[in-house]
């Protein structure tokens, strides 16, 4: 993994392990790297999410590009999805979006995509890396790079447009009108504040909003697709056909059915394949998914006969296996789906209307559409670490994990893997019942904190 970059874009807490000096040496780098040193114009888009830092670092940010020659042009508030969409769709050389997703409001991050609107390369985050710890080769062997003068400076630009032309592409996605149906909208006081209500309501639903009132701190906290009970809560009071909840920077989407009962990727993955399946438009009849999808899901797919393969934990991982395969539908237990036809990232906007479309063609409530993924119970936990590599190819740790594979056999599994973003050590186990889970997790991590690893 790499120094400052994780799976998800470089993250951490606001001003401490992300500061405003490495925003504006990303913006002084990228300006001056797609700019071939001075020898073309640049144009980079930016957009933010709604944590009070976000403004800190979009400005530091700007302040870069347009110090190496950059042109930069600011969605302000918008989604991770529509500055990929932007970025591909309008011919930028690349995208920037500051966002931490999920993540409380203290913490912040950069996202970077490039012209195609998929994730940033590794040749090229290497290089950012590189000039952040000041190692970076200059031609000439010139300390940094050279500033932009006189006309040559950067300018700013202010790109709204940019912003509402992803929300009318949104619109033109969907083939029907949603006006015979009351939706919850959870929208985590972040990124889809604004854009999520236009598009339910463009579409003709009658749309209930909540947590769309961000505050600078307010993004993630007790709300959204990692609180999905508030929105379960409000969806059963309120008698509505059906909820979907965001997370801070909207690329990921959890969905509520019409009796209160949550809907996570797994089930939407199924949904969703099912529908492609029955219009003809599901390559390969394949699902991809990551490790961490729950063993229901693989019954439900067998049992409806679509394959499915497993990635590595990051939709990263997954992109790049659809990329490969011509896979069209793949994602995350936690709400980030990739649609391949509309989309190079999860989108849980997009999810959502995908959704309704499913509920739309069958006729059916969403409850039925989820039923045949039977969730198998599922404990997750995390410890801090000092060296995850070294936990990872403990022999002592690995014994312990083979171990309880060989007891759980066909009934469960466990699994341990790092995090991508943090210092932390995610343990899963899956069985027949949650006790039984919880002993195969902390056997693990006992033993990790008994071998001095933690």
């Amino acid at each position: 993994m790499s120094k400052y970059f994780g799976t998800d874009g470089f993250r951490g807490e606001a001003g401490i392990t992300l500061t405003s000096e490495h925003a504006y040496k990303i913006g002084r780098f990228l300006g001056w790297y797609y700019g071939e040193g001075g020898a073309r114009k640049v144009r980079i888009v930016i957009g933010k999410d709604t944590r009070r830092s976000s403004y800190m670092f979009e400005y530091s940010i700007v302040a870069g590009l347009t110090a190496s020659g950059a042109d930069a042009y600011m969605l302000h508030v918008t989604t991770t999805p529509s500055v990929s969409y932007v970025t591909a769709s309008e011919s930028f050389d690349c995208g920037i979006m500051i966002s931490a997703s999920h993540n409380p409001y203290m913490d912040n991050g950069i996202k970077l995509v490039n012209s195609r609107g998929e994730k940033m390369d590794d040749a090229t985050i290497t290089k950012i890396e590189a000039y952040l710890d000041g190692n970076y080769p200059f031609p000439g062997g010139t300390a940094d790079a050279p500033f932009a003068t006189g006309e040559n400076v950067g300018c700013i630009v202010d790109y709204a447009a940019g912003r509402n032309r992803y929300i009318g592409y949104l619109i033109s996605l969907s083939l029907y009108s949603f006006k015979r149906y009351n939706v919850g909208l959870d929208c985590a006081n972040g990124s889809a504040w604004m854009i999520a209500k236009s598009v339910f309501d463009a579409l003709g639903a009658k749309t209930h909003v909540i947590n769309a009132s961000p505050d600078g701190l307010n993004i993630n906290r007790d709300a959204g697709s990692t609180h999905i009970e508030v929105l379960a809560d409000y969806v059963r009071e309120n008698h509505l056909d059906v909820g979907f909840a965001f997370d801070g920077d909207a690329d990921r989407c959890v969905a509520v059915d019409e009796n209160g009962n949550v809907v996570n990727g797994d089930h939407i993955m199924y949904l969703l394949a099912c529908d492609m399946k029955h219009k003809g438009s599901l390559t390969n009849n394949t699902v991809v998914t990551t490790v961490m999808s729950n063993m229901g899901l693989y019954r439900a797919l067998d049992e409806a006969g679509m394959d499915y393969v497993q990635t590595a934990v990051g939709d990263k991982y997954v992109y790049e296996n659809m990329q490969a395969t011509g896979n069209c539908i793949g994602g995350e237990q936690s709400g980030h789906i990739i649609l391949s036809k509309y989309a190079t990232t999860g989108d849980g906007i997009l999810t959502a209307i995908k959704v309704m479309e499913a509920m739309i063609t069958s006729k059916l409530p969403l409850s039925k559409l989820a039923e045949p993924v039977r969730m198998y119970p599922q404990v997750l936990k995390n410890i801090r670490v000092s060296d995850k590599k070294a936990v990872r190819e403990n022999p002592i740790v690995q014994a312990k994990m083979e171990e309880i594979t060989r007891v759980l056999g066909n009934s469960g599994r466990i699994l341990l893997r790092e995090s991508g973003t943090e210092p932390l050590i995610r343990v899963m186990a899956e069985a027949d019942t949650t006790a039984l889970c919880e002993r195969c997790v902390d056997s693990v991590i006992d033993l990790i904190r008994e071998l001095g690893l933690a």
